[in-house]
């Protein structure tokens, strides 16, 4: 099972309830991600002004960056209800039938992690995509129907962190493909602004600059550090949150001031101390540290890439020099001339 850190930009379950709270209530209050937001304005607009159902759409990107905030907020603006679900959790037809005749004209479903539905769901789910109409079984063995079923015209949207491990027959079948980005600490500032207005903390800019910058790019970070920012200048300070009080709070946090996490260090000094910085297979890694290897796939790599720290070669992971002196190492030549090739 993968480890719950503080920067782990998967929802945890004690915190549903406060992201809802902090979520935006409408597509222009949605922070970040313009060319996206953007895209999904003019569509939606189209739609509304043909009074047709909406592209069936697909998000991926990194977790924690808006992708089912997104969804429901295409929902409110269409005016359609929206039943939200998850490819872990289809296992039969069946399920997929109730949540698909359920639903009217113009409603959306939302699959997230639809990377990891079943192969006979994905293929359950292709007619119901082109031609709004599901083939459902009413009998077994040698005797066997099925019947087919028509719905109605609705729109789904699929959510993965994994785009490379969609069938190329399901990312076909969408009409707005959008990718999520991490997003500069710019927008985080605002994120972090907003969320704290909701909160009720008292923050000055110095405070909200140093959370933002430290949030991995990713708002639901962003908002989980500035919860437990919160609790610390309460406590330990006079309950604003500045740059000094917001620093400490970090580091007591293990959160240092590019955002990495304890998990973080323990990757890439694996990496440097016991591999002679690479490369190295991604196995061997989460071996080395004790985590998943598809976690770090999907979660540490991405921003450790992003900034700077890690290379990905066709031999295995790499450590940059910037991560050499990030932890006070000497970058070996080799390391620093593979640096000037890659770049």
């Amino acid at each position: 099972m993968a480890r719950a850190e503080i920067t782990t930009p998967e929802a945890l379950a004690d915190e549903r309830l406060t992201d809802a709270a902090l979520r935006p209530s409408g597509l222009a209050e949605f922070v970040g991600q313009a060319k996206v937001k953007e895209s999904l304005q003019i569509a939606i607009d189209a739609a509304k002004q043909r009074k047709e159902p909406l592209d069936h759409t697909l998000f991926f990107g990194p977790p924690g960056l808006g992708k089912t905030t997104l969804a429901l907020l295409m929902a409110k603006e269409l005016g359609a209800a929206i039943r939200t679900t998850s490819g872990p959790v289809l296992e039969r037809p069946g399920d997929l039938v109730g949540l698909l005749t359920g639903l009217k004209r113009g409603d959306i479903l939302f699959i997230d992690e639809v990377h990891r539905l079943r192969p006979a769901l994905e293929e359950f789910l292709y007619p119901a995509m082109e031609e709004y109409r599901v083939d459902v079984r009413i009998a077994d063995g040698p005797h066997a129907q099925t019947l087919p079923m028509q719905l109605e015209h609705f729109t789904l949207i699929g959510a993965t962190t994994r785009f490379g491990l969609l069938t190329p027959p399901m990312r076909a079948r969408f009409g707005l493909v959008e990718r999520l980005h991490y997003y500069p600490p710019d927008d985080l500032v605002q994120i972090v602004t907003r969320s704290a207005g909701i909160l009720g903390v008292p923050t000055d800019a110095a405070g909200v600059a140093e959370i933002a910058r430290r949030s991995r790019g990713t708002p639901r970070v962003a908002n989980r550090l500035l919860k437990r920012v919160r609790d610390f200048a309460q406590v330990r300070a006079d309950g604003k949150i500045t740059a000094a009080v917001a620093a400490e709070a970090l580091k007591r946090l293990d959160v240092d001031e590019f955002g990495l996490d304890d998990m973080d260090a323990r990757i890439l000094k694996a990496i440097i101390e016991m591999f002679d910085g690479g490369p190295v297979g991604v196995q061997t890694v989460a071996a080395a540290v004790g985590e998943d290897p598809g976690t770090l796939e999907e979660v540490y790599e991405p921003f450790l890439m992003q900034q700077g720290f890690l290379a990905r070669t066709p031999r295995g992971r790499c450590a940059t020099p910037a991560a050499y002196r990030h932890f006070g190492f000497v970058p070996p030549k080799s390391a620093e001339q593979a640096g000037i090739f890659e770049t």
